[in-house]
């Protein structure tokens, strides 16, 4: 995932080489289907997912952003997580990423993820969350920053404060810089934000190190809390956190935990 990106020098242009792994291949309906998810808003020019469970009320639609590998399709433990809270749950899906048409980078992925905000808002009302995972926090921070009111809560799970501080940890200074176009700073893109945010970080992440989310919580200026996860590293924490974990930080972002 990141760490090929991390590692390697090169000029401007192949950041997008190195950090995006995107994969041409669109889902088939009936493989959706059978982990029970469909094209979103339409099949014939869809940008997500969404769950297709039968639910009683709906509390909210959670929009999740997705880490760079892989694709939305595969994302299907979130719905399962996030249905049986109240929550509708819409996969994001990135330009160029599960068939879709596009580029690749920072500005088109927050132009887009706001157009998705503005279509999940306009065809649900209610509230609206924002769920990121990896790299996909720091394109919610950023849609965030851009949809401001119109965003009740916000999920991060193993986040980093800004790509180039990562980028840092593992190339020299002088062979990073010219590398970044993308910025991906989470901490500028929420000094402002108002609403909750809850941040999850993995106890044995090597990739994003737990210590960007603890910077990146560090410098929230509203409400906040924050989890972390023992024992879990940056891909397997989807297998070791639970469903009382999963409640508390949505009761949490939604404003309904006990006090």
């Amino acid at each position: 995932m990141l760490a090929v990106f991390l590692m390697l020098p090169a000029c401007c242009n192949l950041q997008y080489m190195f950090l995006y792994h995107p994969s041409p291949a669109r889902p088939s309906a009936d493989f959706l289907a059978e982990r029970g998810l469909a094209f979103w808003p339409s099949a014939d020019n869809y940008r997500g997912l969404i769950d297709t469970a039968k639910s009683g009320t709906i509390k909210g639609t959670v929009i999740v952003f997705h880490g760079n590998g892989g694709i939305a399709a595969f994302r299907e433990y979130y719905p399962g997580n996030l249905g049986p809270l109240g929550y509708r749950t819409i996969l994001a899906e990135y330009p160029r990423y599960g068939g879709r048409g596009g580029e690749l980078g920072e500005e088109a992925y927050v132009s887009d993820a706001l157009e998705t905000i503005r279509i999940a808002s306009d065809t649900y009302g209610g509230k609206i969350f924002l769920l990121g995972e990896s790299m996909g926090c720091a394109v919610a921070a950023a849609a965030a920053n851009k949809a401001g009111a119109g965003i009740h809560g916000l999920i991060l799970f193993t986040p980093w404060d800004t790509l180039l501080s990562l980028a840092r940890e593992k190339v020299p200074y002088l062979l990073v810089k010219p590398i970044m176009k993308d910025k991906y700073d989470s901490i500028s893109d929420l000094k402002q934000y108002k609403g909750r945010i809850a941040v999850i970080g993995a106890e044995r992440d090597d990739i994003v190190p737990i210590s960007h989310a603890l910077k990146l919580y560090e410098s929230l200026p509203g409400p906040k809390r924050m989890w972390t996860l023992k024992g879990a590293d940056h891909n397997n924490w989807v297998y070791i956190i639970d469903r009382k974990t999963w409640k508390d930080v949505m009761d949490y972002v939604d404003g309904e935990e006990q006090n």
